[in-house]
């Protein structure tokens, strides 16, 4: 029987929201921002958002849906910071003033470029398949047990590839380590706050969808 590989409306939606949320934390992680002793960039303002869809998105529709999706903000986020970057390499006009902001904004460093995508791979896929599994596990219940346990796995991971490749031999490792954490803590308590939300959107989702998968039997590909 064919498979049926029709998305609605709100899937697509879902899926906008999912790479927006990537393009801005990509211009807002510009910004530094200190919350206590803790040293942050403003990206995770809305990156952990990106998150919070991952789990719906695979809640709903199941782990092949999540993967398209991921894949999807992933070529879109690339081609995004490979406009960038050659916008920043064009010589501006000689009235224009502000090459050193716009680089700042959109200047992109290689490494900073390769640790964002590698992260994002990783710890996106690595969030959908805990939440998958789980599922299973749970027989559908315990969806904020899962909610919360795949956005530590996938943070960890994220954060466990994107520091080293992006600041390793720039940052000490002391303090490489404590970024680390940071991130971690912080984004678990914004899924933790975003919850009860998020178990709003999910409900509202599958009445609306008609849908509820349960990825039994599927091979769980990169690709």
């Amino acid at each position: 029987m064919k498979r049926n590989e029709t998305v609605s409306v709100t899937f697509m939606l879902m899926g906008v929201t999912f790479c927006v949320c990537l393009i801005l934390a990509n211009l807002l992680a510009t910004k530094q921002i200190q919350w206590g002793s803790i040293n942050l960039t403003a990206g995770v303002l809305v990156f952990p958002i990106s998150y919070v869809v991952n789990d719906c998105i695979t809640e709903v529709w199941g782990y092949r849906r999540a993967k398209l999706i991921i894949w999807t903000g992933f070529v879109m986020n690339f081609a995004f910071v490979l406009l960038a970057w050659l916008a920043d390499l064009i010589p501006g006009a000689p009235y224009w003033t502000n090459q050193e902001g716009f680089h700042a904004l959109f200047g992109l460093a290689p490494r900073v470029a390769l640790g964002s995508f590698a992260a994002f791979i990783v710890g996106s896929l690595l969030n959908a398949y805990v939440m998958s599994r789980m599922k299973i596990r749970d027989k559908g219940r315990k969806f904020s047990l899962r909610a919360i346990a795949s956005t530590i796995v996938g943070e960890l991971s994220d954060s466990l590839v994107f520091f080293p490749i992006a600041l390793g031999g720039i940052v000490p490792k002391e303090n490489l380590l404590l970024m680390i954490v940071s991130q971690v803590v912080f984004k678990t308590l914004y899924e933790v706050i975003m919850l009860p939300i998020t178990i709003r959107v999910v409900d509202w989702l599958k009445k609306t969808e008609g849908s509820d998968v349960y990825d039994e039997g599927i091979k769980y590909t990169i690709i």
